[in-house]
């Protein structure tokens, strides 16, 4: 693991230097030996899911898992979307002339060396590759067992494109054990490592935070809310929530609770259930909710569970004071949207509710930085230091100041 390091750091040098152009053709080269790699990365992902069924892996991490031709073409895309985005580094700001005569400005620079552990989706492995070179950073890959062999497939390609393009192999490193102990060994890489970034289970992230000296990007819980308020349009507001949380189910940015206005109970909820309940989703209400639909009663407990499967709590609130409230104390500041007609409700409530993503009649699910036009992410970070929300480019990136002078002197 130090050799890792060690190699690592050394990198890092060399990528952070690297013209726009350099970092442009490695990323081509690695979209196209994924492209010329589709039957053997279909290949060992078979060996992934074979071995995941076999091992009685829940349903909707497989799903996770599997990757097909249509994943493969979204990688790529993926890798062209970030090939496409202006290159952060070096770019220069916020210059101004003091009293001194000193200028003073900002450039920003990459972070170093990234170490990334996450579980399940190999697609992770080519995202955090390609935005790690683009923002002319080094990293470290540690994925999880389960996508052990689709995940080596996708790292061969990558280290094929690094080299092509004259970078070192060592820009992308992707540990090749499944053993458990080597997530113990990289977070004591401190002299290495500038920052790691956990994309999995809440266990896998506490654990990271707990143990690691080094500064770490995260967020624990995608507990988001979606609040229908007596403004909304009834049609807009029943899309918007299903969607919400029918989309995709086992990720971060699915609809966790949901909060309906009173006074527009009876022209939403009725027909939302029911198309929740034909979609197999389990409902949890409180009193007034299953005064109006026939579901199951929902404990406080619930009010603050991810449930990252087809379980959903509902609340009436009063209003929208009462609705911004219950997110404040009950979310995890992920994602949060309100629906509404209403525009000075909407600022209330973009302004007061305190999350990474704050969202006005759209679903939370858009909270991803494919979306967010970023390319892809490394993750999503509802810390509020440094970077929050999906994490890009400009979140692998940090500033620093800049300052030009003519032969000046202080005096005190």
């Amino acid at each position: 693991m130090n050799n890792v390091g060690r190699d690592a750091r050394a990198a890092s040098r060399i990528i952070a230097s690297a013209s726009a152009a350099v970092k442009s053709d490695a990323l081509k080269h690695i979209a196209s030996a994924v492209d010329a790699a589709r039957g053997a990365i279909c290949d060992e992902n078979a060996k992934d899911m074979a071995a995941a069924e076999q091992n009685g892996i829940d349903q909707p991490l497989i799903d996770r898992l599997l990757l097909n031709d249509k994943g493969i073409d979204q990688m790529i895309e993926g890798i062209a979307q970030v090939e496409a985005l202006k290159d952060p580094v070096g770019e220069m700001s916020d210059f101004s002339y003091r009293p001194t005569g000193i200028q003073i400005g900002k450039m920003r620079v990459p972070l170093g060396v990234i170490a990334m552990i996450y579980e399940s989706r190999p697609n992770v492995t080519v995202d955090a590759a390609s935005l790690s070179l683009k923002s002319g950073n080094a990293c470290i890959l540690r994925g999880g067992s389960e996508a052990f062999h689709s995940n080596q497939a996708i790292a061969a390609c990558v280290t094929q494109g690094l080299e092509a393009a004259g970078l070192p192999g060592a820009t992308v490193q992707l540990l090749n054990t499944t053993d458990r102990a080597a997530v113990g060994e990289l977070l004591k890489l401190h002299d290495y490592v500038d920052v790691i970034v956990p994309r999995g289970g809440k266990g896998l992230i506490e654990r990271i935070s707990s143990e690691s000296r080094i500064p770490v990007i995260k967020h624990l819980d995608g507990i988001c809310h979606v609040y229908i308020d007596a403004q909304a349009d009834p049609e807009m507001a029943i899309a918007i929530a299903f969607n919400s949380k029918v989309e995709k189910l086992a990720v971060c940015n699915a609809l966790e609770t949901l909060l309906i206005h009173a006074d527009i109970v009876e022209a939403v909820l009725p027909p939302l259930a029911a198309k929740l309940q034909d979609a197999g989703i389990e409902l949890r209400g409180c009193e007034r909710a299953q005064q109006s639909v026939t579901m199951h009663a929902a404990t406080e407990a619930d009010w603050g569970e991810e449930y990252l499967g087809p379980i959903l709590a509902i609340r009436i609130v009063d209003d929208l004071p009462q609705a911004i409230s219950h997110i404040n104390e009950h979310g995890s500041q992920h994602t949060d949207v309100i629906v509404t007609e209403n525009y000075t409700h909407s600022r209330a409530f973009i302004s007061q509710v305190d999350s990474a993503s704050v969202m006005v009649n759209a679903s939370t699910q858009f909270a991803d930085g494919f979306e967010y036009g970023l390319g892809a992410e490394v993750g999503i970070s509802t810390d509020k230091i440094h970077a929050r929300g999906p994490v890009g480019l400009e979140g692998l990136t940090s500033q620093k100041y800049v300052v030009y002078g003519h032969g000046e002197v202080r005096h005190r």
